[in-house]
């Protein structure tokens, strides 16, 4: 770079720095007095609020006086809201206010544009130049997309074409430019490795500077109703999906908002870890969640449910327990696309015959019996859906319900509980009976209260007794408040038998087949059935049942729909089933989705090939609404991390390192578990010493890692921290953790703690191991105290070093 450039670019930079120092200055006050303003209205609102009921007059006068007020103080604190997100994006920006430059010369135009790109805009003060683009503005696609040459961006009026004829990446750091490229490709060589080089962090950083173009078109995409982002590991795919749900934010700022978009991450520490992102780019986090604490949320009052983690505990430590197979082929079969056709199939048969009730009981009487519940519903119109004769039913129960009320205010037990009110009780009831409408007949009141009024001005109160008919008014508010709970349970559809209904699938093999017209069914039917039935009969669920039970429950039900939502991401996508990808589609029918995985790191038995030709993601929304784009490149690791993992992968050969040096891998062969754990501690202390913050031993199953954490504490590792499946907040430092909690997180330093056949030799273990193996940004250990695992032996010699037997 000449001299004169860098010395022109620094002059600029200190010019943009100078007016946005201008800019935050005058925006202070002003941001302050409007705090002020706002919080000194909202304390007057209260204060001066007084509501005059005296006519109707001025009962509407005073309606439209607090509508009015309500209004300007939404307005003052919006106002206030916008002022407080420029002066703040105004901050970001002045550390390093931008990080790229494009000269891009329109086609038809007799001059070029400097384009200069930040995290956010800043305009000039004649309130027309831009001195920086967001790096989600239409223009700023142009220096992700293209390298010098012919270049075109889309706005709204169509697309623009013309010659990019400079692009340049900078360095900026406390107003000073570091380091200054002009690049040929997307993003130069010479920024990545430095972004790359840096120690892991504890929380995920935002990458607009280092955006790829294939990572540009993820974040962009703005037509597939399905994008399907299959990525091998350490390929940026979840930093571009939050870049995604930055620049959704950004493009329809009027239309969506962050609590509209939801993400389903991996584990409840994920949330933590990527939690920063957004805020960094002056956006407000989405929601977040996992799937299992939808499942929880829907499930805990009735079932308790198997969580994946355990679930994968078992599949991995449970080989020599009886029922093992039968378990495994459980999982297959009810995470597939075959049982939710079945499913299908067994809702149409309940339509025509099969449905199970519960009683309804009162003070240990039947109120209304399943049978005559039954011979109702199948009464209805056989034409319509099942839901829909199951609220017809609900409606039928309620009408039973208040008819049967009002017999049961003769009943001996309701006078016995008026005789025995003490004082407390009674002014309950009378309050009940002036307060809270649902608990009492107003119009029938009223008009008691009228014959009342009409027989004292005629002076004819003989014939009434006024406290007899008070207490009959209480009596009646005895019985309604008895009767609550039960119209609250049939509100609830508590009376359908639906673990009774998703139990009686599990019978002999004649009887699933009439229910569900199934053909292909597991060899080991009966033994799944007893396991399936035993749960139930502990108010349990395995965790492939779980979906399916809510899915049987909506079947009788109806869906539970949120149609607020307007974007999902799914993280970790190919550890979903198909039942799993059906349920988000109906419980969000206006949301587009985007699924990012890789089937390279599909450690669960329900996984999903994303990009399979047969996968269930193709068709849920149509092949038109459906796009697919594949990440080959793995930026996380040193080129001899990832040549080293690739080869453990059947057909890794795809995936392209990216070209950032390092040391090869290295292979601790140990006498015994003793003398392992004291390697690990000497290498722990020796890495620490060169700088890595974050070091992680990473065990098979949350059984090892107790085991590794307990032994490797009594070697005298300090700060060492054992994540588990509770652990909520991730953290630096040195750690123990199972492989299937450290997935999407990824750490300076890994050291595999048990790299031998008795921990990976399956097939189901091969994906294990590569993917604990990929967490590994910088070096990468394994250890082992007998043979190494197939999967190691059968990797090329060159490709690690072996240290000293």
């Amino acid at each position: 770079m000449k001299t004169d450039e860098w010395r022109q670019e620094q002059e600029r930079l200190e010019r943009v720095r100078n007016k946005l120092m201008t800019r935050i200055a005058e925006l202070e006050p002003e941001v302050t007095g409007l705090r002020d303003q706002a919080a000194d209205m909202r304390k007057r609102f209260w204060e001066e609020l007084t509501i005059n009921t005296s006519t109707t007059e001025d009962f509407e006068d005073s309606f439209y006086s607090v509508q009015q007020q309500s209004a300007m103080l939404a307005e003052r604190e919006r106002g206030h809201k916008r002022l407080v997100d420029q002066w703040n994006g105004m901050k970001r920006l002045l550390p390093s206010p931008y990080f790229g430059r494009v000269d891009f010369h329109e086609d038809g135009l007799n001059t070029s544009e400097q384009v200069y790109i930040g995290v956010s805009s800043f305009v000039d003060d004649d309130g027309l130049n831009f001195l920086i683009y967001d790096w989600r503005s239409p223009i700023a696609s142009l220096y992700y997309d293209y390298p010098p040459g012919r270049a075109s961006y889309v706005t709204p009026g169509g697309t623009i074409e013309g010659t990019m004829e400079l692009k340049r990446q900078f360095q900026i750091q406390d107003g000073q430019i570091r380091n200054m490229f002009d690049a040929s490709e997307t993003i130069g060589d010479e920024l990545l490795q430095q972004v790359l080089g840096k120690d892991a962090d504890s929380q995920m950083k935002s990458i607009v500077a280092t955006i790829q173009k294939e990572q540009n078109a993820i974040i962009r995409n703005d037509k597939s109703r399905m994008l399907i982002v299959q990525g091998a590991a350490g390929s940026g795919k979840t930093s571009a999906a939050l870049q995604r749900v930055a620049y959704l934010l950004y493009k329809h700022r009027q239309t969506i908002k962050a609590d509209q978009i939801v993400l389903f991450s991996p584990n409840s520490m994920f949330g933590s870890y990527v939690s920063t992102v957004l805020p960094e780019l002056g956006e407000e986090n989405m929601q977040q969640t996992t799937f299992q604490e939808y499942l929880d949320y829907w499930l805990s009052s009735l079932l308790r449910s198997e969580d994946p983690f355990d679930q994968i505990e078992y599949t991995l430590t449970a080989q020599d327990k009886p029922g093992y197979e039968a378990r495994i082929q459980g999982i297959a079969y009810k995470t597939s696309e075959a049982f939710l056709k079945a499913l299908q199939n067994y809702g149409k048969w309940l339509g025509r015959e099969g449905m199970r009730f519960k009683d309804i009981r009162f003070r240990s009487r039947v109120l209304i019996t399943a049978e005559r519940m039954s011979a109702k519903m199948y009464a209805f119109d056989s034409s319509l859906p099942l839901f829909s004769r199951v609220v017809l039913l609900q409606e039928w129960l309620l009408n039973e319900l208040a008819s049967l009320e009002r017999k049961e205010r003769d009943a001996s037990w309701a006078q016995e509980e008026l005789n025995y009110l003490d004082n407390e009780q009674y002014a309950e009831f009378f309050g009940m009976l002036h307060k809270e409408k649902e608990l009492l007949d107003l119009s029938e009141h009223y008009a008691m209260a009228r014959e009342l009024m009409n027989k004292e001005r005629r002076g004819d109160e003989g014939d009434i007794d006024f406290a007899q008919r008070e207490e009959e008014l209480i009596l009646r508010s005895i019985v309604k408040k008895s009767f609550k709970p039960l119209r609250k349970s049939v509100r609830k559809f508590s009376f359908v038998d639906i673990k009774g209904l998703y139990g009686q699938l599990f019978g002999d093999e004649a009887s699933y087949r009439e229910k569900t017209n199934e053909v292909v069914i597991p060899p080991l039917w009966s033994e799944i059935c007893k396991q399936t039935r035993d749960m139930l009969s502990r108010d349990e669920l395995f965790h492939e049942d779980a979906t399916p039970y809510l899915f049987v429950k909506e079947l009788v039900e109806g869906v539970r729909t949120n149609k607020e939502i307007r974007h999902v991401f799914v993280d970790e996508g190919q550890d979903y089933s198909a039942f799993q990808y059906e349920y988000l589609k109906k419980l969000f029918p206006r949301a587009r989705m985007t699924v990012l995985g890789d089937f390279g790191q599909a450690i669960f038995m329900q996984a999903t090939n994303l990009e399979a030709s047969d996968s269930p993601l193709m068709w849920l929304f149509g092949e038109a609404d459906t796009s697919l784009i594949r990440l080959v490149r793995s930026y996380r690791s040193t080129r001899e991390i990832v040549e080293f993992t690739k080869s453990l992968l059947a057909g890794g050969d795809e995936i392209v390192p990216f070209e950032r040096r390092g040391h090869k891998p290295l292979l601790f062969r140990l006498n015994d578990m003793k003398k392992r754990d004291a390697q690990i501690l000497e290498d722990i202390v020796s890495l620490r010493a060169e700088g890595f913050a974050s070091i992680a031993v990473i065990t098979k199953t949350a059984a090892e890692s107790r085991e590794a954490y307990d032994s490797l504490q009594s070697q005298g590792v300090g700060e060492l921290q054992r994540i588990t499946k509770e652990t909520l907040v991730f953290e630096k430092g040195v750690m123990v953790i199972p492989v299937y909690l450290a997935k999407g997180i990824e750490f300076d330093a890994v050291f595999i703690y048990n790299a031998s056949p008795a921990a990976y030799s399956r097939d189901n273990e091969r994906k294990l191991l590569y993917t604990a193996c990929t967490r590994a940004m910088h070096r990468l250990h394994l250890y082992t105290t007998g043979d190494w695992s197939p999967f190691v032996q059968a990797l090329p010699a060159n490709l690690y070093e072996k240290a000293p037997d």
